[in-house]
């Protein structure tokens, strides 16, 4: 009974009337694929380019500062541990211990992958321009493009390690052996104008790149543009390490340093001088009313001349560079205002 019931339900379902769903074709997404690729591409080139963050420039010349200072202070160190040793060796080798400090900055940085002290500190790194210009896209910070390859990094330790050392080397030697005051046409004398040419090249060379670097903001110096070393940002957060307390010091200390500039060409130094004088302890002749003794230098003047009208004895480079540097001139003694000078025992009719 119930199996007839279930049969007779199920077959008057069936027969009802409803919606009828059918299955997709096969090749539908292939069609739908070539209505929708237009669109999809036109979107795709409607969409605004990645914004580009340019490099402080600030930033790149504080981390080159930072990393001379730091180079700086390992030679101070380094020359404390031959402090006890013979006078003046390590000036011989001075080039030798630059060329030393700088190998190992470079090998435990730039080497290993690992920004410089200075770069570290201003949150730089160098990065391969040459790989990022081959992908065709710009890149919003230091991140994403890849670093120096190893090639870069010999040639870099080649020009900035070596470079500097035949360069201190060379001058050194010419200078000791006096290639410039040779003959005028012999080696030594054409290798001395060579140097002295090479030097000014570079020196313009390094002025151009100066200009470009504050137009565009890549490649601080001629080696990084020559390697397409460049400096990006390392992180895209950068924590600041200076302390509210010292900001607040410096702002205190540039504050009261103007309002000096501002005040001293104001003061009188005549009016103070004389304010102060009774409160001296100067018991020198000058200040004791010896009119034999000059009241600036305080000796006794080998060329004798007198202020007018008060005619007070001055020396004559004393009394007339003191005129000649202030129009208004009082004299030292009397504070009386110097009209003209005149030389001692010399009398106006």
């Amino acid at each position: 009974m119930i199996k007839e019931t279930l049969i007779s339900s199920s077959s008057s379902s069936s027969s009802s009337p409803g919606p009828s769903v059918e299955a997709p074709q096969e090749d539908a997404w292939i069609e739908s694929h070539r209505r929708l690729f237009p669109e999809w591409q036109s979107l795709k080139q409607s969409s605004p380019p990645p914004i580009s963050i340019s490099i402080s420039r600030v930033n790149q010349f504080d981390a080159a500062r930072l990393d001379v200072e730091m180079s700086g202070m390992l030679k101070e160190q380094l020359v404390k541990v031959f402090s006890l040793m013979k006078p003046g060796i390590l000036f011989q080798y001075e080039p030798e211990l630059d060329a030393f400090l700088e190998f190992l900055i470079w090998r435990f940085s730039i080497w290993v992958d690992k920004p410089t002290p200075g770069n570290a500190l201003m949150n730089l790194r160098y990065r391969d321009e040459r790989a990022v210009d081959l992908l065709g896209k710009e890149v919003r910070t230091g991140l994403e493009g890849p670093g120096l390859t190893t090639s870069q990094k010999l040639w870099y330790c080649f020009s900035i390690v070596g470079g500097q050392y035949i360069w201190a080397r060379l001058q050194s030697f010419s200078a000791f052996r006096r290639w410039g005051d040779s003959e005028q046409r012999s080696l030594a004398r054409w290798a001395w104008v060579l140097i002295q040419r090479l030097e000014g090249f570079y020196k313009a060379a390094a002025s151009v790149n100066l200009l470009i670097f504050l137009y565009s903001g890549r490649y601080r110096s001629l080696i990084e543009r020559i390697l397409k070393a460049r400096l990006v940002y390392g992180s895209p957060h950068m924590n600041r390490a200076v302390s509210f307390e010292y900001m607040n010091r410096q702002l205190v200390w540039n504050e009261f340093s103007e309002m000096l500039l501002v005040l001293l060409p104001l003061l009188n130094s005549s009016s103070i001088k004389k304010f102060l004088l009774p409160f001296s302890k100067d018991k020198s002749p000058g200040s004791s009313g010896d009119d034999t003794a000059c009241p600036i230098c305080l000796a006794n003047p080998t060329i004798p001349f007198v202020a007018v009208p008060c005619q007070h004895r001055y020396c004559y480079y004393c009394l007339r560079t003191r005129c000649a540097a202030t129009p208004q001139f009082r004299c030292a003694r009397c504070n009386e205002p110097v009209m003209a000078v005149q030389r001692h025992g010399i009398k106006v009719k």
